[in-house]
């Protein structure tokens, strides 16, 4: 297997650039807070072109404890022509987590978007569930004992609780579940693995009763090893009571773990993120929340001011609001 790139071949342990170092923008680390009540982590999501950015290397640093990767382990990203890797954005992600002591949260292998466009012309099923297996593997083996977990599977319900149709779905069927967690599996045993989606926002959802929770929990009974339930979590303001009830509804599915992975709000959100906060501290299986970028101006839905800290890297009155729900 080549890489594309010298960068991607460059040891993990190289260090990333470091960023200026500013002082904190908020008084207290809400990560620090989350962990102090027996939680892994309050994190975001970042990529190099974040972190050397402004203050978003700093404010990370301080005030969370975990990164996903925002684009950079997507398979247009990582596997854009077949067998030829480039996982330069990755392992500057990583290697700054790593130096920095955060957590990752690998993002995503078997999703329908963002993804290269060999992937779609397969059309054999031996062929696909190759391309897929060896996909999942080269990255977890790369990043063995530095990823803690991933999101294996993304987005792959519709919202009545059917399977989306997708290159995969339409080659390998239902099938495509089973294959990449056991992929997954045999490539880091240690890693935790989870099935990830959007609009699991309300405990009474289609999406969530007729498919999130039920598939997994016929999955996990056929001996699939979906360690985890990730909630993306994008929603309006409103939208926290439904979304923190909605996390108690899919520990139920029986997984050993829930999170909120992508969280963000629009609109007058204070309270919604400290209504969804608590949502997570009441539930056992519930190991953290990750907001879906640092400042407002750089969501990928910047309407409606989503995030914690506005355009100028001030913590928000939604910052706030989480930190006197952990205090």
């Amino acid at each position: 297997m080549k890489f594309s790139t010298l960068l991607a071949l460059a040891p993990l342990v190289a260090a990333a650039p470091s960023a200026e170092v500013v002082p904190r923008q908020a008084d207290k680390s809400i990560d620090a807070l989350i962990k102090a009540k027996g939680k892994l982590y309050f994190g975001t999501c970042a990529d190099q072109n974040r972190l050397t950015a402004g203050k978003n290397a700093a404010i990370i640093d301080a005030n969370f404890g975990q990164v996903t990767p925002e684009n950079s382990m997507k398979w247009e990203s990582t596997e854009r022509t077949q067998g030829t890797f480039n996982m330069a954005g990755a392992d500057y992600l990583v290697n700054w987590a790593v130096e920095h002591n955060k957590t990752v949260r690998g993002h995503t292998f078997l999703w329908h978007s963002q993804l290269a466009g060999w992937v779609s012309g397969l059309k054999d099923k031996a062929a696909l569930q190759k391309a897929l297996e060896n996909h999942i593997t080269t990255i977890m083996t790369r990043y063995k004992g530095k990823v803690r977990g991933y999101d294996v599977a993304n987005e792959i319900f519709n919202e009545d609780g059917s399977l989306r149709s997708s290159p995969f779905s339409n080659v390998l069927g239902e099938d495509m579940v089973k294959i990449a967690f056991n992929a997954a599996r045999a490539a880091d045993p240690d890693a935790v693995l989870y099935i990830n989606d959007y609009n699991l926002d309300s405990p009474t959802a289609a999406k969530l009763t007729n498919g999130m929770v039920a598939h997994v929990k016929k999955w996990l009974a056929a001996g699939v090893p979906i360690d985890g339930i990730g909630t993306q979590g994008h929603i309006s303001a409103g939208g926290g009571n439904n979304l923190a009830k909605a996390i108690q509804a899919l520990a139920d599915a029986g997984v050993k773990e829930v999170a909120v992975t992508e969280l963000d709000i629009q609109g007058n959100n204070a309270a919604d993120y400290a209504t969804i906060t608590k949502g997570c501290l009441a539930v056992k299986q519930c190991v953290g929340i990750t907001v879906w970028g640092v400042r407002d101006p750089d969501s990928w839905r910047p309407s409606g001011n989503p995030l914690l800290f506005d355009s100028s890297y001030a913590p928000k009155a939604a910052y706030t609001s989480i930190v006197q729900a952990l205090s």
